[in-house]
């Protein structure tokens, strides 16, 4: 089944209400009284929209056909996401918001066993009986009605999650540029504004006290890209797309006898899958890097599989092609993960924290700052264009083989520069799903 835009935007809202009703009963029953829980002011959480509509994109295959690796997936992509969530709002604030360090087979606190498989229960119930009820409720809606709540819902979404935003970083003071900003607007509006950003961090502290307090952030020396900042990710991402493209060219010569191809993009030897592996598991394991290992790896290996999985699938969604399919291999889930593989993130994961990204990170600190920062915006004003060039030719290679003409300058262009025989010379694992 593919859902179209809007229906997605339905699905999460939906999802997000219900996470909420869910959260604030939970935790009104634990403090008796009513907690409004969720980062958001509004009745919504919507880390479970966007779980949900993750699922229903990404699981849809697995849907009627395996309902244990439906059950495992929905777990482990649920999992993830709750993490992840975790994870940034604690490096946009230095707190947990939340903490399962009591309950058994926890993990950092912010996972454990029992939500796991809560959570992979409520994904397969959504899956198969929530999205057919749901949508079928929005279908019942005239199409202009539906339309006018869908955008009401979006608006509403954007100015919570703006009020929230500025509340969060108003509580650690940390952005003084926000300051200068509001002296700048009229008297009225600021007013206003602050109101709206006392009422959401007053209603944040009631429901996660633990923001309130203070941390004390570790004097820095000046040094390009220090600490796991935004400079430091793009270069792990810069090193990690190209090592990653080394590592699977030199793979596939030594296993299948030929070199290949194993680039993501049009311009350069880069693997983007590798390139944002590397960056997200040094962003959300950062602060683990002195755990055991054996923790380290657990969580590279469901998250590497998670990953792979949503790549893969997201890739079919948007270009039409699958780049690589793993059918042939035993222990494979639709060819897109398998055993083996899902277990080499988890030791790759290991080898990174542990090894590389202490030396690596080092290096890349010793660059010079002013230099460093001019390399870096050009390398990104240079990624951005070769993702959007590389897009654009993967989508019009599949209209192509679709038997659809050029229709305009943009198009022509890309089948004189990018025809099907650099495509196949690129990309040469691409082939179309089954049927």
């Amino acid at each position: 089944m593919h859902y179209t835009v809007t229906e997605l935007i339905w699905l999460f809202m939906t999802y997000a209400f219900l996470g909420w009703v869910i959260e604030t009963i939970v935790g009104t029953l634990k403090k008796k009284k009513f907690v409004n829980r969720g980062f958001f002011s509004g009745p919504f959480c919507f880390v479970y929209g966007f779980a949900a509509v993750l699922m229903s994109v990404t699981l849809q295959e697995l849907r009627d056909n395996n309902l244990f690796f439906l059950f495992l997936f929905c777990s482990i992509q649920a999992t993830a996401v709750e993490w992840v969530t975790g994870k940034l709002l604690e490096r946009m604030n230095q707190h947990k918001w939340w903490d399962y360090s009591e309950k058994k087979w926890n993990f950092d606190g912010y996972i454990c066993v029992q939500y796991s498989i809560l959570w992979g229960i409520l994904g397969v119930l959504g899956l198969k009986f929530g999205n057919s009820l749901f949508l079928g409720v929005f279908h019942l809606i005239p199409a202009v009605a539906g339309r006018i709540a869908i955008a009401a819902l979006l608006v509403i979404a954007a100015i919570d999650f703006t009020a929230s935003m500025a509340a969060v970083f108003h509580l650690q003071k940390e952005i003084p540029a926000v300051c200068r900003w509001n002296r700048r607007i009229g008297i009225v509006t600021y007013r206003f504004g602050k109101w709206i950003v006392s009422h959401v961090e007053k209603r944040m502290v009631r429901a996660y006290p633990v923001i309130r307090e203070k941390t004390h952030s570790p004097s820095k020396e000046g040094k390009f890209a220090e600490g796991c900042s935004f400079f430091k990710l793009f270069w792990l991402y810069f090193i990690g797309a190209l090592l990653g493209d080394l590592v699977e060219t030199v793979f596939c010569r030594i296993t299948m006898g030929w070199w290949m191809s194993r680039s993501s993009l049009v311009w350069g030897p880069f693997s983007i899958v590798w390139g944002f592996a590397l960056a997200l598991a040094t962003a959300l394991l950062y602060k683990d890097r002195e755990k055991k290992a054996w923790r380290i790896f657990l969580m590279g290996t469901l998250l590497g599989a998670a990953y792979e999985y949503i790549c893969s699938v997201c890739a079919e969604i948007v270009f039409g092609k699958i780049f690589w399919d793993y059918s042939h291999i035993p222990l494979n889930l639709g060819g897109r993960v398998n055993l083996l593989f899902s277990f080499f993130w988890g030791f790759a994961a290991v080898v990174w924290i542990k090894l590389l990204y202490p030396r690596i990170s080092n290096l890349i600190e010793k660059i010079p700052k002013r230099p460093g920062r001019i390399i870096t915006w050009i390398l990104i004003v240079f990624m951005a264009v070769d993702m959007l060039m590389s897009a654009a030719a993967l989508i019009r290679y599949d209209r192509r083989d679709k038997g659809i003409p050029a229709a305009n300058a943009v198009e022509e262009f890309l089948d004189e520069h990018f025809d099907d025989a650099r495509m196949k010379q690129i990309y040469p694992k691409a082939k179309e799903p089954p049927e």
